[in-house]
């Protein structure tokens, strides 16, 4: 196994699937499930995220989303799935590794939503389960991390259920809904990941 893998032209095909879940790339038919979710879901996503752009929903807006998702993959940046039930093809959220370093880092940062329909049943942490493999074995990463509010107890429980660590607290952090909030930090090695 190499230490590092190295850029290419054509990363990786991610399509992980058990526990009931498929987790792919968007795509651009996806569109209407994508923004059927999210606009029912927003009040339950609000709080937890940066404030969206006023076109986030339209049909351009997802499409200027779609490229910038394939100019990341291409360049090895980021990698983003939705998570959708494998026995109906429902979209239940979505999971990205974001802000991928390479040379003596080997590492990225997740970022993860649940439609509000789907939330509290356990579905984030299976997508999570399903995922984390091919983050450390396809992409060949080291370390992931996470941020979250620590006033989101779900998304904490998420984490700690998926054996990452909390390494500390970040004064500030992130932008969350228009106001700069503290974020526990966690991390999780490819040691750390239980079979």
């Amino acid at each position: 196994m190499a230490l590092f893998r190295l850029p290419s032209s054509s990363p990786p095909p991610l399509a992980p699937r058990g526990q009931g879940l498929v987790l792919r790339a968007p795509q651009t038919a996806d569109f209407s499930q994508w923004a059927e979710l999210r606009d029912y879901s927003r009040d339950f996503l609000t709080p937890w995220e940066p404030i969206w752009p006023s076109d986030d929903l339209t049909r351009s807006g997802y499409r200027r989303r779609l490229r910038r998702y394939q100019e990341d993959m291409a360049d090895d940046k980021a990698y983003p799935f939705l998570i959708f039930r494998e026995s109906d093809n429902v979209l239940l959220g979505g999971v990205t590794l974001a802000n991928v370093r390479r040379g003596i880092v080997q590492a990225g940062t997740i970022g993860y939503w649940i439609g509000a329909p789907y939330a509290g049943r356990g579905t984030m942490t299976a997508a999570l389960r399903v995922l984390l493999p091919s983050l450390f074995g396809e992409l060949n990463l080291h370390r992931i991390e996470a941020a979250c509010i620590p006033s989101n107890a779900a998304s904490v429980r998420v984490l700690e259920k998926c054996g990452f660590v909390r390494e500390g607290r970040a004064r500030r952090y992130l932008c969350i809904n228009g106001v700069w909030q503290d974020h526990y930090l966690y991390g999780l090695l490819s040691d750390d990941l239980v079979p």
